[in-house]
């Protein structure tokens, strides 16, 4: 990425836009060829410390020419902050990271139709993420190759066809983490209850979701047929999938994520109205 007439601006710059902007200063954009609005002092000095770009209180003339504009600002506060940048911006690519605002909201509140909207989640801190995306009419083939090496600064990433599938997305890899993140609760809960120190515990369950993961990914299989081979009958692994199908866990999970998807839509119709 060492294209001299490439700029990006973001608009926020929270840790999303942090994990952005270090991946792409790390394949080879230069920082100078960043521009950042972010309200905040302390984080304006924080992204200029870092990383040695230029960020702003607000938007001004410097937005003139850019070539994309990342949005990585909060839902509820998309459409105040697109008003002072869109007069600067029409002419320039959009990307939007904020969860549940439709792309037409977007397109309406910019005056532009080329805009991508996007779901990554949090694992993008460190390079191993994965982002979905939606392209509007008005986005070129060129357009999207731009959006995949943003994309890919923060990891993995793949196109939806529509863009109800971005709720979905969302409800699956966007607040998946978290879904990650309580079963390594329970196990370390579990863990130290059983015996074990409270480190013990979490290192053995981390090291396990980190293997069977990457087990996964490297393998041809269902996971159906994955749980099988180290599911014997009548054996310990037998016990405590019993018992989880007993409480009927698996359809619970599927209507803890339906519940998620719902609430991306309920977002997208509560902050992309006019």
């Amino acid at each position: 990425m060492t294209d001299p007439t490439l700029r990006i601006a973001f608009i926020g710059g929270g840790n999303m836009a942090s994990a952005i902007i270090g991946g792409l200063i790390q394949r080879g954009l230069p920082a100078g060829q960043i521009e950042v609005v972010e309200p905040f002092p302390e984080a304006q000095q924080a992204l200029q410390n870092k990383f040695g770009i230029t960020a702003h209180a607000q938007a001004g003339d410097f937005l003139h020419g850019v070539s994309m504009v990342v949005w990585a600002v909060k839902p509820q506060t998309f459409r105040e902050a697109a008003g002072p940048v869109r007069e600067h911006t029409r002419s320039a690519l959009h990307l939007s990271v904020a969860a549940g605002i439709p792309s037409a909201s977007i397109a309406r509140w910019l005056d532009t139709d080329r805009v991508v909207r996007s779901m990554p989640n949090t694992p993008a801190l460190i390079g191993m993420g994965i982002t979905g995306l939606f392209p509007r009419p008005g986005v070129t083939p060129d357009d999207r190759r731009r959006v995949e090496e943003v994309a890919a600064t923060m990891g993995e990433f793949l196109w939806v066809e529509r863009e109800e599938q971005i709720d979905t997305v969302t409800a699956l890899s966007g607040s998946g983490p978290a879904y990650v993140f309580y079963f390594l609760e329970a196990m370390t809960d579990a863990g130290a209850g059983m015996g074990l120190t409270r480190e013990q515990a979490y290192k053995l369950a981390v090291q396990t979701f980190r293997g069977a993961s990457a087990l996964a990914h490297a393998s041809a299989e269902t996971p159906e047929i994955l749980r099988q081979r180290v599911t014997s009958k009548g054996g310990t692994t037998h016990a405590a999938i019993t018992r989880l199908e007993e409480h009927q866990v698996k359809p619970l999970f599927v209507q803890a994520m339906q519940a998620a998807q719902q609430r991306a839509r309920e977002l997208g119709e509560e902050f992309g109205r006019n």
